[in-house]
């Protein structure tokens, strides 16, 4: 078999995406802080579907977590040895998905796939089932014809990447360093455009943060007798969103937005009736920054605003940091962007271009430890959102560029 058959027998594997984004939605893999015991069973069914398709040689790397499903959170690599070796090519995806927000947004049931004008509908199907099912594909086309790819494919479908990747990347990173070389090539298809011409190299650093602002609880007619911890917690927010953005103000437009972001996120229930005066109040923000700055440098300007606060209404401020992750940029010229510029040139004639992402990935992780990876895809960008969805050629897309990547003669 030649790359031309190679390329068109991944064109007809389009149904075997489909099926498995299917099985992979109908396993609600959240984590324990988004209410769910972890990545357990939907790690199950992906294994015995690889094995049923000639992917056979599967490690599990558990980590160990007692909130979650039999105290483990699961992480799956799958490797189909390469003639070279000069280095594996590692396509990493997750499989835990976020919550799915507000039903009443949804027109169909979040956790049963329905394909509808070339779409899938459901969570997860984009974020991260698309580069899954990708990455599959491309593995998958390999195996089924017995030809050994140029340089060893390595799947690794991850745990816990949307609350942090603790037991996830991070885990592995620190407990099984020795799964990964300098000399891979690292693909995240957990970001993209939709022609799939944007390579990401670098990310803003996060930090998700939690305040608890600490008043005196009173009736709501009598607030002269309590302190508000709503009121100052409302005072608090406004102004960390306008004191942070004016005092990190840079632009770089490798990113956009081309600024660091700022955003007051999730908040929670406080008091139960109308007329009673809150004694605590908590919110969180999601800040997304530059590279150029240091986290540090942004949780100092926090303490002064907090200060602040608490000295013009008497509240007591604590906060805690939920993530915490300073980012490296991979440079524009490494091989492995090179090398993939290449196979999306020769896979669909696209001339790419490399940009930075808000959004943190298990990218941030690998590079901070020295690895070179993208992350990259082709895809509409409806992560998080209701009614959330993939287009089903993009997976046959982005695998013939994947496998391109993986090397054929």
């Amino acid at each position: 078999m030649n790359k031309s058959d190679l390329l068109q027998f991944i064109e007809k594997s389009a149904d075997e995406c489909v099926a498995l984004q299917k099985l992979l939605t109908s396993h609600k893999a959240l984590a324990p802080e988004n209410g769910g015991d972890g990545e357990w069973e939907k790690c199950s069914g992906l294994e015995q579907f690889l094995r049923a398709h000639g992917i056979t040689n599967l490690e599990r790397f558990d980590a160990p977590d007692p909130r979650a499903l039999h105290g483990r959170r699961p992480n799956l690599i799958a490797t189909i040895p390469g003639l070279a070796n000069d280095g594996a090519v590692w396509a990493i995806a997750h499989m835990d998905v976020v919550p799915v927000g507000n039903m009443a947004d949804w027109k169909t049931d979040p956790w049963t796939v329905v394909q509808k004008d070339g779409k899938l509908f459901g969570r997860g199907v984009e974020d991260n089932q698309q580069g899954l099912c990708s990455a599959f594909a491309a593995a998958w086309a390999f195996v089924a014809n017995g030809i050994q790819p140029e340089r060893t494919i390595k799947l690794l479908f991850a745990a816990d990447e949307e609350v942090g990747s603790k037991y996830g990347m991070i885990w592995l990173l620190q407990k099984h360093p020795e799964l990964f070389n300098k000399n891979d090539f690292f693909v995240i298809p957990d970001g993209g455009d939709p022609l799939g011409k944007t390579i990401e190299v670098a990310e803003k650093n996060v930090l998700w943060i939690q305040f608890t602002v600490s008043g005196k609880q009173c009736h709501g007619s009598r607030p002269d007798e309590g302190l508000n911890a709503c009121l100052a917690a409302n005072r608090l927010s406004v102004a960390l969103y306008e004191g942070l953005h004016k005092k990190f103000d840079a632009k770089d437009d490798l990113f956009e937005p081309n600024t660091c972001t700022f955003e007051p996120t999730k908040r929670d229930a406080n008091v139960a009736g109308v007329n009673i005066i809150p004694g605590s109040d908590v919110f969180c923000f999601d800040c997304r920054i530059l590279p150029r700055y240091k986290n540090e440098e942004v949780l100092e300007e926090i303490k002064k605003i907090v200060a602040q606060e608490e000295k013009v209404s008497g509240v007591k401020v604590s906060f805690g940091l939920l993530q915490n992750a300073q980012s490296k940029a991979t440079d524009k010229n490494a091989p492995v962007v090179k090398a993939l510029s290449s196979a999306i040139k020769e896979a669909h004639g696209i001339d790419a271009k490399t940009i930075g992402i808000g959004g943190g990935t298990v990218a941030a992780e690998l590079r901070n430890l020295g690895y070179d990876c993208v992350v990259w895809s082709s895809l509409d960008e409806t992560a998080h959102m209701p009614n959330e969805y993939c287009v089903i050629s993009n997976m046959t897309r982005d695998a013939k560029t994947l496998a391109l990547l993986f090397g054929i003669e």
